[in-house]
């Protein structure tokens, strides 16, 4: 699969791992930050092994294997735990909007690593993106001692959530330049759920008796999120990057959205303008990265 189908692959995953925050949020809190991203992960992992088959390692590159999965582990890892640790459902989507810078880290990211040609006013359409998530994370106004407020009162979370946009925009672009074509998800969910369990047994969480409820909420967070990468993953390997990157700006406004509505969150208008202001940056680093149309001679 190439081309346009590949590209529609990684639109699809955009609009799966729209639902999976909330679904991440929701299965924390009855599961735990730890046990309920483990459980998610080792049932992602079960999917994409009847979706995908077993790993196939014969022809990967060792370098890629290990930064690669280092890359993917980190981000997953951070996370869910970003979305766990949050104090409520409202920092939970405030948390969400900032791993969401990696979008924009993706296509600068993708300049330096990938030689990807662009056009000066990527700065501003990346400035205007950035401005956006500072409205949301604001509060109130466009306010440093509101943005400074909000992360001090929790300073983990938002470091993960910042880790989150870092790491995943080095693991986009360094999966599109070294992985060759292989598609190795199904190795790196197996890795995320082995170092979440991990990290469980030396935590004092407990898992909570199994309610239907939080089963399917389970089971969806599960689906949404195999279901994503490995739609996703075809669409970096062989899709559009730059046309997947700029999309995912539209992500935390449908993320948000369905979030608000699963969570029972209320979003001030500054939310949304904020999300507006993110939309309009994404539309100008598309415009910036497309290739010229050829003129037609006369």
């Amino acid at each position: 699969m190439i081309g346009p189908r590949a590209t529609l692959c990684g639109l699809a995953a955009i609009l799966l791992w729209s639902t999976a925050s909330a679904l991440i949020r929701s299965v924390s809190q009855y599961f735990g930050a730890i046990g309920g991203a483990a459980l998610i992960y080792s049932l992602g992992a079960g999917l994409l092994v009847l979706l995908l088959g077993k790993p196939r390692l014969r022809k990967a590159s060792p370098g890629y294997l290990l930064g690669g999965s280092a890359l993917f582990v980190a981000y997953e890892v951070c996370l869910s735990l970003a979305l766990g640790y949050a104090l409520d459902s409202h920092q939970a989507i405030q948390l969400m909007v900032v791993n969401y810078l990696w979008p924009s880290l993706t296509v600068v990211l993708a300049i330096v690593m990938n030689r990807q040609r662009t056009r000066w006013y990527i700065v501003p359409g990346t400035a205007m993106a950035l401005l956006g998530i500072l409205w949301v994370v604001s509060g109130e106004g466009l306010s440093l001692q509101g943005v400074l407020a909000n992360i001090r009162s929790n300073p983990l979370g938002y470091s993960l959530a910042t880790t989150c946009a870092i790491t995943f925009a080095l693991y986009c672009n360094v999966t599109r330049r070294y992985a060759d074509g292989q598609n190795h998800v199904v190795l790196f969910f197996l890795l995320t759920a082995a170092v979440l369990w991990l990290k469980y047994a030396f935590s004092q969480e407990v898992l909570p008796a199994l309610r239907w409820d939080a089963g399917l909420e389970l089971l969806g967070a599960g689906l949404a999120m195999a279901g994503g990468y490995a739609l996703w993953n075809i669409g970096i390997l062989r899709g559009n990057l730059t046309l997947l990157a700029t999309a995912s700006y539209f992500a935390p406004v449908l993320s948000s959205g369905f979030a608000a509505l699963w969570l029972g969150a209320h979003l001030a208008l500054q939310f949304w303008q904020g999300a507006a202001l993110v939309t309009a940056g994404s539309l100008l680093c598309w415009q910036a990265t497309r290739a010229p149309r050829q003129r037609r001679a006369s």
